[in-house]
């Protein structure tokens, strides 16, 4: 891990000069693409939630449902609370779940087939049930395939499709997690990543490409780290099939979060050492961006002369008949989502008319503008554009191009449309305010009207640049990967030679690697280029041409997005007591404030909602602890997965069974008696039916009373005692083999 760490180290370095040098050179010449039309708004989410309710969660400490009440906020991360009554006063939640890299299952059978792959040679039989028993038919499943999975389930369809929209949601916008607000950062990071995967023989696009960059490093690291394990640990596994699965996502889990702790550090470690020397390599560039630029022109040249005809021939035999069909398979969906956004902006809008004409007044309006304000952001209202795009499919064209599926490109779409909704709806609120207080109230309809169609045409232009710009990148990342892999064997030997081309005070910003797949890149650019406008031209999916849409076309308007956003509520004294915005009241830092919630609460007929925890699932039984909760009360201790080579090793081997004739075994009971050892005997009912006697030993030790309810029964403790029941003579040489191999592996949390 050390040398992986020094080695993606030295790639963030160096890119971080070559990025740098890209950015000062953009901000000295300009350029760019077309300006949008519509309204951009800064912090949308500023003072409001996500959602907010109740539902069942499965607590493995104790193989338990409990009714635990959740809390969505800005961040979009899951947060879990014992009761309602905590999430009021404030207090911290007992779990907060970042769902980057998760994906949301509604069935049991998705499950089953993601978990068992998860151990190779450890396949479950068609109807088998995993480790957890599923007590309603409407699951929602967090999977991850490092870290620790998540059960809950519901009581209706509708609460499952509500939720699903909700949790989905989560995972769209903490996979988007790189900012594109550091011009220099980003690309230096993921520039550095794409090397780095590269030089490992990894090309194409990466799903496991999502978070913030220390989740990003993290799952870098387990990509060759969990297969090493699996392959190292899974053979040694024991117990039942079931068993083997839930202690394996224990130690992965275990195992990932050290090394997210590790990344997270290392990272921050990383960025600041290179803000230090942003400012004299910043001065540097500015005083020689001219010999810069002048030297970087020669030495791309010179490649070019040794790229361009091999990269030729690879084009037109390999990349160009697929272009069209690429490009196919991308606008169907992709347009069609973008459809279903102007299609849903628009029924809003009538909505907002009809109520107008139905008067309910001042207070009435300021509501109904609240609710359209957050449309963008309530998941419930978009899941049918981002049913659309989930139709995206590259069958046929991933095993040639070595793209691994469409989920990088669906999450992108995805997160485009909800942008291209919040434009919209930011830009009627400040064209409908700004009429309503140069005209009154008066013809409320026509206003409405009048706002839409201008928002509508604008939103067209937009739809079209926003779409094209992604095709464009869209196909770079379906085919420079491929065409780097194909030109690597012949080209990558001839690099070293030009670096003596470059100025050794220009080395820092010209890097012969990057230059090498800027040459290939142009190469294709022009028929990816064509491909998009040609496809314009003929106004398919409603593209328009470049030189249609004009840059500062409505002064006006732009001036309006200087303004801050309406708050709708205060304007006309609106209430928000139904539909989609809540008021919730939040206590933040030891002060109490009223923030608004996206997505109203389930409430269903006739039954009262469900906040006090502890409640269990209807059909469940109380097991021996009384329905007492396990869990820890920090949430920082939370999951309870291992946290020591020990606790791990009681996880691959939980337990030695031993069967003994008759005669030895009472001679063998009076021997253990003595030793202080407690023998019980009883019988239990395997998975086939068959019924099993069997004689469970344990060591006596002194009963101490439990000083808080920390000091429960935790899996720690149980995985102890297990420890403690297998025979030291039998285990002893497994463990020494164990040791000597784990000790890079060893798992501590704070």
């Amino acid at each position: 891990n050390t040398d992986k760490n020094s080695e993606f180290s030295s790639t963030y370095e160096q890119q971080y000069a070559v990025a740098l040098f890209n950015s000062v050179r953009f901000e000295i010449e300009g350029g760019g693409g077309p300006q949008s039309q519509l309204l951009h708004r800064k912090d949308p989410l500023a003072g409001r939630s996500i959602f907010s309710g109740s539902l069942f969660q499965y607590l493995e400490e104790n193989q338990k449902w409990r009714n635990r009440f959740v809390s969505v906020p800005n961040s979009y991360a899951i947060r879990l609370y014992e009761r309602k009554t905590a999430y009021d006063r404030g207090l911290h939640p007992k779990v907060t779940i970042n769902c980057a890299g998760y994906k949301v299952l509604t069935s049991m059978e998705e499950y089953l087939e993601l978990i068992n792959t998860s151990l190779p040679g450890i396949k479950g039989k068609v109807g088998n049930q995993p480790f957890i028993k599923r007590v309603t038919q409407f699951p929602l499943i967090l999977w991850h395939p490092y870290a620790r999975h998540r059960y809950f389930c519901v009581m209706t369809e509708k609460e499952q499709k509500k939720w699903h929209a909700v949790l989905q949601d989560c995972v769209r916008h903490n996979n988007n997690g790189i900012s594109e607000d550091l011009p220099v950062q980003t690309p230096a990071f993921t520039n550095a990543v794409r090397l780095y995967r590269q030089a490992k023989g990894h090309y194409g696009t990466w799903d496991m490409m999502c978070g913030q960059p220390p989740q990003i490093l993290a799952n870098l690291v387990m990509e060759t780290l969990h297969s090493d394990l699996r392959d190292m640990i899974g053979p040694r596994l024991k117990g039942k099939m079931q068993q083997k699965q839930r202690n394996w996502m224990l130690i992965s889990d275990a195992v990932y979060r050290q090394v997210l702790c590790h990344t997270n550090g290392r990272y921050k470690e990383l960025v600041e050492s290179c803000e230090v020397q942003r400012v004299p390599l910043d001065a540097r560039l500015r005083t020689d961006m001219d010999q810069i630029v002048t030297s970087k022109e020669h030495v791309t040249n010179k490649i070019r002369a040794l790229v361009s005809p091999k990269a030729e021939q690879l084009l037109q035999t390999s990349v160009q008949p697929y272009i069209s069909s690429i490009l196919d398979a991308l606008m169907e969906p992709t347009s069609r989502g973008f459809s279903e956004v102007r299609d849903i902006f628009f029924k809003e809008l009538v909505e907002l008319s009809k109520n107008s004409l139905n008067g309910g007044g001042k207070e009435k309006l300021g509501d109904n503008m609240e609710k359209l304000s957050m449309l963008a952001f309530h998941p419930v209202k978009m899941q049918s554009c981002y049913d659309k795009v989930e139709e995206l499919n590259l069958e046929g064209l991933q095993q040639r191009f070595d793209v691994h599926g469409p989920s990088v490109f669906v999450s992108r779409v995805q997160i485009l449309m909800r942008e291209q909704m919040d434009n919209s709806v930011y830009t009627f609120e400040q064209l409908f305010n700004q009429s309503l207080e140069s005209q009154g109230q008066e013809d409320m309809c026509k206003t409405i009207q009048r706002c839409q169609d201008r928002v509508l045409k604008k939103y067209d232009y937009d739809s079209s640049t926003v779409r094209k710009k992604f095709f464009r990148e869209a196909l770079l990342q379906i085919i420079i990967p491929y065409m780097l892999k194909q030109l690597s064997p012949t080209c990558s030997p001839e690099l070293p030679r030009f670096k003596e081309l470059i100025f050794e005070d220009f080395s820092k910003f010209l890097l012969v690697e990057n230059i090498y797949e800027e040459v290939v890149l142009q190469s294709v650019s022009k028929d990816i280029m064509m491909a998009v406008k040609e496809a314009a031209v003929q106004r398919r999916h409603n593209l328009y041409r470049d030189s249609i849409i004009l840059s500062n076309s409505d002064p006006n308007l732009q001036l309006l997005g200087e303004t801050p956003s309406v708050e709708w509520s205060t304007k006309f004294g609106g209430n928000e007591v139904d539909g989609s915005v809540d008021v919730a009241e939040v206590k933040e830092g030891g002060s109490s404030r009223r923030r608004k919630q996206v997505v109203s609460m389930i409430q269903l007929d006739g039954v009262p909602l469900p906040y006090e925890s502890c409640l269990e699932v209807p059909g469940m039984t109380e097991g021996k602890d009384g329905g007492k909760d396990n869990e820890d009360l920090d949430p920082c201790d939370n999951p309870k997965s291992p946290d020591s080579v020990n606790e791990i090793r009681g996880l691959i081997n939980p337990m030695l069974e031993m069967v003994l004739p008759a005669s030895e075994r009472n001679q063998e009971e009076d021997s253990l008696k003595r030793t202080g050892m407690e023998i019980r005997t009883g019988t239990v009912i395997s998975e086939d039916g068959l019924e099993e006697d069997i004689t469970h030993l344990t060591t006596k030790v002194e009963t101490v009373s439990r000083k808080s309810v920390r000091d429960k029964s935790s899996p720690q403790a149980i995985l102890q005692e297990l420890k403690g029941m297998r025979k030291h003579e039998a285990d002893k040489p497994e463990e020494m083999v164990f040791e000597s191999t784990s000790e890079e592996t060893e798992v501590r949390t704070s």
